[in-house]
């Protein structure tokens, strides 16, 4: 039993430290994300340097979640659980390549802006570039994938009764919900961020919040799956 609460805090810490690392991440990259001529003016690399940072600590947080709740869910459908863990995976390695992409923008920037014989213009649609695909992680990575990984957890969480399933019901209704969004965007129905982009994610994350909280402030509810009698 205690191992069990262990668990249910660990994994509500990580949800909450994730969603932190997400919101201040893209906070303090919009000097690079918002500034087409970046790779060639003063730059803000300190703060970029700690928004990648931030995104580093996200990628982990994600999987954290992943690991972390793997033992308990497993017991539910170790399929789903499975399938859970490796998409939690492949949204970090989604996450860690628009830290790449961006901190590639500042090494330019530091390396060849104002040095001698530097097209300006070259280097800007360069930067351009790097910024996009920066932009397609996080449609790809919080959006398509976390929609799908949100909604595996909220149905094993439902099935399990492991937590409130009001509280599964709004992952079961977000993870489909930023799907379809991401889906409209990619098809340029609507920009990325957008009030609509933020309707679409409010339901994924009151479902992360009131999941950490719960599982930091009452654990998993008792169940065959936590008593092991599964």
């Amino acid at each position: 039993m205690n191992s069990t609460i262990k668990i249910a805090v660990v994994a509500g810490v990580f949800f909450i430290v994730a969603a932190i690392a997400a919101i201040a991440g893209l906070v303090l990259y919009d000097p690079v994300l918002n500034r087409p001529d970046y790779i060639v003016s003063s730059g803000a690399d300190t703060r970029v340097f700690l928004g990648a940072f931030l995104e580093l600590i996200l990628a982990i947080s994600v999987i954290g979640t992943g690991v972390t709740l793997f033992p308990i869910v497993k017991r539910q459908n170790e399929a789903v659980a499975l399938g859970y863990v490796c998409g939690r995976l492949l949204e970090a390695a989604i996450i860690v390549v628009g830290i790449i992409s961006l901190l590639s923008v500042v090494t330019l920037r530091q390396d060849l802006a104002g040095a001698a014989g530097t097209d300006a213009a070259s280097l800007v649609t360069l930067g351009k570039a790097l910024v996009a695909i920066h932009d397609w992680t996080f449609l790809f990575g919080p959006n398509f994938v976390l929609g799908v990984n949100t909604l595996l957890l909220a149905y094993l969480m439902y099935r399990s009764a492991l937590v409130p399933r009001a509280i599964a019901v709004l992952g079961l209704v977000g993870g489909p919900m930023i799907f379809a969004f991401a889906t409209a965007v990619l098809f340029g129905l609507y920009e990325q961020v957008s009030v609509w982009g933020f309707i679409a994610a409010i339901p994924v994350f009151a479902w992360e919040m009131t999941l950490a909280l719960w599982l930091i402030a009452k654990g998993f509810k008792p169940s065959p799956i936590t008593s092991g009698n599964v």
